[in-house]
């Protein structure tokens, strides 16, 4: 049996673009070509594409999934790799849960919020070794300095900014907003000017992300379904992205 590039793409969540990019890089040739053209995936497609957007979930570039795809290890072992981590996802969720929960009833209760039950689960340490692995231990070192650096008060108000904005980017893309349009560009301003306020985004001191920089984070929102989930799933990270792109060859 197989299926094909639209039936993956709607099972995976992954776009028939992002299938067929995948494909060119080697990385996920598809089982068979039909008569038509179409291309078409089997089991053994089905897995490996499960460990792809695993790979990419952890944070590895498709070069480093290429390498890690090459050196084969069984599937058994590779997907128990991929089902310990959604359990370390699944903790720390519950733990989200348990905090805004925790949160919600204290508000409701007038009673006193205590600041260090409030952000619980929403640890940035966690993704220490990732943030090393793409963009090298001084860029982790900084930001991690950053962020501890900042009071409690002023992490919640920046991560209430970074929701803000956000909520803004899914509120353009459910509009059919034009990626190219001033309202989109405006949005992808912001976000440049939201990344320059980050230690360790590549670019030195004040200046913000450098192109590549930039362009690498657009892809990877689409690519990264916890960056999608920020901008209301796969199709508003695809309008975020081609805004982020357009303003990235039009002003850096």
């Amino acid at each position: 049996m197989d299926w094909s590039i639209q039936d993956v793409a709607r099972l995976s969540g992954a776009t028939s673009r992002t299938l067929r990019h995948y494909g060119d890089l080697g990385l996920l040739p598809p089982s068979r070509i039909g008569s038509n053209g179409y291309r078409f995936y089997d089991e053994v497609s089905l897995v490996r594409l499960q460990r792809i957007l695993m790979l990419r979930a952890l944070g590895l570039g498709l070069p480093a999934i290429g390498d890690v795809l090459a050196q084969q290890r069984g599937e058994g072992e590779a997907l128990q790799h991929h089902l310990d981590w959604l359990r370390q996802e699944q903790q720390r969720l519950a733990r989200q849960i348990r905090s805004v929960e925790n949160t919600i009833d204290t508000l409701n209760g007038e009673e006193q919020l205590m600041a260090e039950n409030m952000f619980d689960g929403f640890d940035h340490t966690q993704y220490r070794e990732e943030v090393e692995q793409r963009w090298g231990a001084d860029a982790y070192r900084r930001s991690d300095d950053w962020w501890r650096s900042m009071s409690p008060a002023e992490k919640a108000a920046w991560k209430q900014s970074q929701q803000a904005l956000g909520a803004d980017w899914q509120a353009a893309a459910a509009r059919g907003v034009d990626p190219a349009g001033d309202e989109a560009q405006g949005l992808a301003k912001r976000q440049f000017e939201w990344l320059r306020g980050i230690p360790g985004t590549h670019g030195g001191e004040g200046a913000g992300p450098t192109r590549e920089y930039f362009v690498g984070l657009a892809e990877m929102y689409v690519a990264d379904e916890r960056f999608a989930a920020n901008y209301g799933g796969v199709a508003g990270a695809e309008f975020v992205r081609d805004a982020m792109v357009i303003f990235a060859e039009q002003d850096l």
